[in-house]
């Protein structure tokens, strides 16, 4: 086991028999093993910074229908919201005015939004503060669309691509939903040259470790900028309602295998880990993690974007939130940075450099 860890470290691939046997024979001393290794890799790529990033969820409408998902088109018994531009941009202001320097806006997919409306408020954030970053996670577009975001000043795109394995893909969503398509779109963003972000959920609902070895396979492909990692946890007004939620363990083994593949990723300590368990984050930040993404949403929404239940820090004011993070992240033995934090290529992609 822990030859294998250390190929990992040197090579960055392993064969999937390598990673299968990992994730099937990993004992708790092994684990911390791993999640030193991986740390020390981050530390070498990155010191101690802990990237923050301002979240806005700007929309809890959404057209499609995840088995998983609590803001899925048919929830009935939820409410729904849209912030304007106006208020996007003041919640933009107070990040600012809070040090945040990147914007991630997140979104179900709302039609609503139009490209038009979108590039306006994309154009409008960088016009008026020029020395941030603009993140979106809007989900499957035309490339077409993804150009123009692209044209009008954003800099990065998550689009979470929860399994790369078919079969589970197709559990987990809808038939109106393509696993080929989803594949597609993150090949789009990188041609396009956004620093692009990727991710998955950890023990979702009849999720294997051959599943997950097919992640961390197809990351060593796509060789993403971004990879956001988090437990399924599960919600009442789903299909999937009452189903077993994922644990810390799997879920921090994940990060520090990411971490180990891709020295230079940024990788986000989630709120869905910090849900799962109180010092969840930490955890994370002390497995590979290097990023945070605090809510700067209006607080009378936060608990209107339940894609899970019992969600963290929906009622703090987002100085609070703020404190409270950075009071996390310097216990764990890190420090907060709050520049830009772009990938360490800047988004070099096929050539093109996005300053």
């Amino acid at each position: 086991m822990i030859t294998l860890i250390d190929k990992l470290k040197e090579v960055r691939r392993l064969e999937r028999e390598e990673y299968l046997y990992i994730l099937n024979n990993t004992s708790q001393k092994e684990l911390e093993y791993l999640r030193k290794s991986a740390d020390s890799i981050r530390l070498e790529n990155y010191g101690t910074s802990v990237y923050m990033r301002g979240l806005i969820e700007f929309s809890n409408f959404c057209t499609r229908s995840c088995n998983y998902c609590g803001i899925r088109r048919q929830n009935q018994n939820i409410d729904r919201y849209r912030l304007d531009k106006d208020t996007i941009l003041s919640c933009c202001e107070e990040g600012y005015n809070l040090g945040y320097r990147t914007f991630v806006l997140q979104s179900g997919e709302d039609k609503y939004f139009s490209d038009d409306i979108i590039c306006d408020i994309v154009n409008s954030i960088k016009k008026k503060f020029p020395d941030t970053a603009v993140t979106l996670s809007i989900g499957e577009k035309s490339k077409e669309s993804y150009q123009r975001y692209f044209d009008s000043g954003a800099d990065r795109y998550l689009l979470r691509h929860e399994t790369a394995s078919r079969k589970l893909y197709e559990h987990l969503h809808p038939n109106d939903m393509s696993f080929d398509t989803r594949m597609q779109c993150l090949q789009d963003l990188k041609e396009i040259g956004y620093q692009v972000g990727c991710g998955f959920m950890v023990n979702s609902p009849t999720q294997t470790n051959e599943d997950l070895v097919e992640d961390l396979l197809f990351i060593e492909k796509l060789q993403p900028h971004m990879v956001g990692i988090g437990p399924y946890l599960s919600h009442s007004e789903t299909p999937f309602s009452g189903l077993e939620s994922g644990n810390l363990l799997q879920t921090i083994t994940m990060v520090s295998l990411v971490r180990l593949i891709l020295p230079d990723v940024l990788l986000p300590s989630t709120t869905a880990l910090g849900t799962l368990n109180s010092k969840g984050r930490e955890e994370a930040l002390k497995s590979g993690a290097n990023v945070v993404m605090p809510n700067l949403s209006p607080t009378e929404h936060r608990e209107k974007y339940e894609i899970y239940e019992n969600k963290i820090c929906t009622g703090d004011e987002a100085a609070h939130c703020r404190g409270c993070i950075e009071t996390r992240i310097i216990f764990a033995g890190y420090e907060v940075d709050m520049s830009v934090g772009h990938h360490k290529t800047r988004g070099i992609n096929n050539g093109m450099v996005r300053s």
